[in-house]
């Protein structure tokens, strides 16, 4: 069955040929046609070709659906006393994380699974439509494997995350939990994983140093499994150049770079083929994560300045940051980044996908995914220019 979409105020396309030539590839007044859960065609309302049914937006505008590529959504428990602590000074370290891991190892499968549904229903209501969702929180072999099952019923985009920080029974044998993460509990998740991740920061004495962090990935790589990496979170380090120098899909926060990182981002930035992502380190900032820790937040011009492709996500986790608005991670940016609006919105869509060396995705035109988010406003302006307000949601074909 085909579905045209018409009536739309301003439509985002993410493709410069598309309308006024710019990377947003703006049209106005224009329509969309899907079919078969792909995009059929793109183009002005009045030449929109017959379909089986329609949708008229009167108006509305419409943006790629958003691309949240970094999420810790299997847990369980609540730690809105420690953020409650944080907005009174305490600094944040990434202990937190042993809490959730005994919550989250006490919870039930079947109650695991609701919570992310929830989440992921969540999301969507405000315009998310691709999610990458991390383990991480169970820290052995059984719960982790859990983890990425239960993270694989909702997402193709699963990440394995054993070096999430090393467990309490293990931080006087931390070579031990590197040589499990890096073997027998990479083959037991692999099977689950599209992902790897570590949270490369030395600076914490529950993360990973850069020589822990290479003997993962290497590992991981080695395993069939794609990386990312948390970098430069809490302090400046080695996660970002250690991402370049692994060909990682991503690396994470970014939050406190030296020159030489921003270079090496930059570099491997220019690496990124829009059209074939298969090579190349997209630095994906989360300012939800700055917001919620009192922490500096990352100048992402600066990033852009030197060639790096920036996206933004959510990092929607229980401890530092517990927002699953892809909006609210946009008004941040622009806020608090240096970021234009446009370059805030194409962060959050296409540059998402190229986060997840994905394609289909992150973009309005033929033969993509029918992954739409409709605007409660004329413009993709008001994203940012109307922060806190619930202005998108995912676009659902209308039951025939």
């Amino acid at each position: 069955m085909s579905h045209l979409v018409t009536g739309i105020g301003q439509l985002v396309t993410n493709d410069p040929a598309v309308g006024d030539g710019s990377a947003l590839g703006l049209l106005d007044d224009a329509a969309v046609v899907l079919e078969n859960e792909r995009i059929a065609w793109v183009g002005p309302s009045a030449q929109a070709p017959a379909t089986d049914s329609t949708t008229d937006l009167e108006g509305r505008a419409v943006v790629p659906g958003f691309v949240d590529s970094h999420s810790h959504l299997v847990f369980a428990g609540d730690r809105a006393g420690e953020f409650a602590a944080r907005m009174t000074g305490e600094p944040y370290t990434g202990g937190g994380i042993a809490t959730t891991m005994a919550a989250t190892r006490a919870a039930s499968d079947e109650d695991l699974l609701a919570h992310v549904r929830g989440l992921v229903a969540e999301m969507r209501s405000q315009g998310t439509t691709t999610v990458e969702i991390k383990g991480g929180y169970g820290l052995d072999v059984e719960q982790e494997v859990r983890a990425l099952r239960i993270a694989a019923q909702v997402t193709s985009e699963v990440t394995y995350l054993g070096a999430h920080v090393v467990p309490p029974s293990m931080r006087d044998r931390r070579d031990d939990y590197v040589a499990l993460v890096a073997g027998e509990m990479l083959e037991a998740c692999r099977p689950y994983a599209r992902w790897a991740d570590v949270f490369c920061e030395p600076a914490s004495a529950y993360a990973f140093d850069g020589d822990e962090t290479r003997t993962i990935l290497k590992a991981c790589a080695e395993a069939g499994l794609a990386l990312r990496v948390h970098g430069n979170q809490l302090s400046e380090g080695p996660g970002a150049r250690i991402a370049a120098e692994f060909d990682a899909a991503s690396v994470d926060h970014c939050t406190h770079l030296t020159e030489d990182d921003v270079a090496a981002l930059g570099a491997a930035g220019r690496l990124v083929d829009v059209e074939n992502p298969v090579t190349g380190t997209v630095s994906t900032l989360l300012p939800g994560v700055e917001f919620s820790t009192r922490s500096p937040y990352p100048d992402a011009q600066r990033l852009l300045d030197a060639g790096a492709v920036v996206a933004l996500a959510s990092d929607c986790n229980p401890g530092s940051c517990f927002t699953s608005s892809m909006p609210l991670v946009i008004a941040l940016a622009v806020r608090e980044m240096n970021m234009s609006p446009a370059q805030a919105l194409w962060a959050a869509t296409l540059g998402g996908a190229l986060a997840l060396r994905r394609s289909d995705v992150g973009r309005i035109r033929v033969g993509a995914r029918a992954d739409l988010t409709v605007l409660n406003a004329p413009s993709y302006l008001h994203l940012a220019y109307r922060p806190g307000v619930p202005l998108a949601r995912a676009f659902e074909v209308p039951a025939s």
